[in-house]
């Protein structure tokens, strides 16, 4: 039985929390040099698409690859080596939060039995996940709320990314040209998009369907 710690209060992950795998990192449709990370969750087969940097996206690849290992540690296996060696363990990644289309996360650590909660951007929490084989973590309302079914693609994946960062102003651009659809045409759009496979816009839409469904 599993539990997670926060707020003075206990959860017992097998009723509010559900696992999520990493499915696979594709290619942004409609932005060079940016990624959409699918994670998935086995029982409903929902995938939660989240958009993340290439740095992160390079990350992720590289440790799941396994059999690429760069000349020297990347900035994720620095952290692990600094953690090792002060006997500082990743035990768990909680996705906790979802606010305007932002995903944030916990990271569970254990030092000499003692349970730590750290803040992480969730790209980098799943990044340092890998590197000590610890299990990802969400709410299942979370999950309920910005899921998708994706149906399985014939993409290769994404090879040698590299840095991008997204500013705030993009952001508000992006969420700005949703203003003029109605409910209906969004979940429509979002239905193409995942038809087609451009999984980052289809995270944008579902975005903005949740937004307006908490707004309401």
């Amino acid at each position: 039985m599993y539990y997670f710690y926060t707020s003075n209060h206990f959860f017992n992950l097998r009723m509010d929390f559900v696992r999520l795998y990493i499915k696979r990192i594709s290619y942004s449709h409609s932005q060079n040099e940016a990624f959409v990370l699918i994670l998935h969750e086995l029982e409903s087969d929902l995938k939660l698409p989240i958009v993340i940097g290439a740095f992160e996206a390079q990350a992720i690849a590289l440790e799941l690859e396994r059999n690429v290992v760069p000349p020297r540690p990347l900035t994720h296996d620095l952290f692990k080596i600094f953690a090792k060696k002060f006997n500082v363990n990743i035990t768990k990644v909680v996705i906790n939060r979802l606010e305007n289309g932002i995903f944030y996360s916990n990271m569970v650590c254990e030092r000499d039995g003692e349970e730590h909660i750290i803040d992480a951007r969730t790209s980098d929490a799943i990044a340092l996940a890998l590197r000590f084989n610890a299990p990802i973590f969400t709410h299942r309302f979370i999950l309920q709320k910005a899921g998708i079914y994706i149906p399985e693609p014939n993409e290769p994946q994404p090879q040698s990314p590299t840095l991008h960062i997204e500013d705030d102003e993009k952001i508000q651009e992006k969420r700005a040209r949703f203003k003029r659809h109605s409910m209906s045409e969004l979940k429509r759009m979002l239905e193409e998009c995942i038809e087609s496979e451009d999984y980052e816009l289809a995270a944008e839409l579902r975005d903005e369907i949740t937004r307006r469904e908490t707004d309401d």
